[in-house]
């Protein structure tokens, strides 16, 4: 297997306003942020690298919440980073994601969010089921993939914005 990104966490600036933007002011934001790890594969033969919870999360049937994941990926030229929720979440509670598969391009890495990874859930469970996952759980995985280029591509801007910014020309 070819090695084609690394895992790096935002500063501690950055992950502290995109925290207290999602859950408000008083919570132990240097806690939170040290003990948040590096995505990794639980086995040899796993495709998915598990993001993990930052904090506790408690999230009701129809409810919805942004989780800053603290993590940001380098990747190499020609390679995407495509989030999903865990297989097992998705199953017994219809965890999904709001965009249906983050796209995390390889330029995000330089947004002027010092390409954050967040991502945002919500449980669209049928039966009621109230999702409660504990600070250090897996709940998102995320696979990189190569992607190619249509013939007569011309793409030249350069990112500084971050979610949604390549609709913005402004941004790129």
């Amino acid at each position: 297997m070819q090695k084609v990104a690394k895992f790096h966490k935002v500063s501690l600036q950055q992950f502290e306003r995109d925290w207290v933007e999602a859950f408000g002011a008083g919570q132990p934001v240097r806690d939170i942020y040290s003990g948040i790890p590096l995505p990794r594969r639980a086995t040899f033969g796993s495709a998915g690298y598990d993001f993990v919870l930052p904090g506790d999360l408690k999230l009701g049937p129809g409810e919805t919440v942004r989780i800053p994941t603290g993590i940001r990926a380098q990747m190499r030229a020609g390679w995407v980073l495509l989030c999903f929720p865990r297989s097992g979440l998705g199953f017994k509670y219809r965890l999904q994601l709001d965009n249906t598969v983050g796209v995390i391009d390889e330029d995000y890495f330089n947004a002027e969010n010092e390409g954050h990874i967040q991502i945002q859930l919500t449980n669209d469970s049928k039966e009621g089921k109230t999702l409660v996952l504990e600070a250090g759980q897996g709940f998102a995985q995320g696979i990189f993939l190569p992607f190619g280029l249509a013939e007569g591509d011309e793409a030249g801007g350069q990112r500084t914005g971050g979610f949604g910014s390549t609709d913005n020309k402004g941004d790129i």
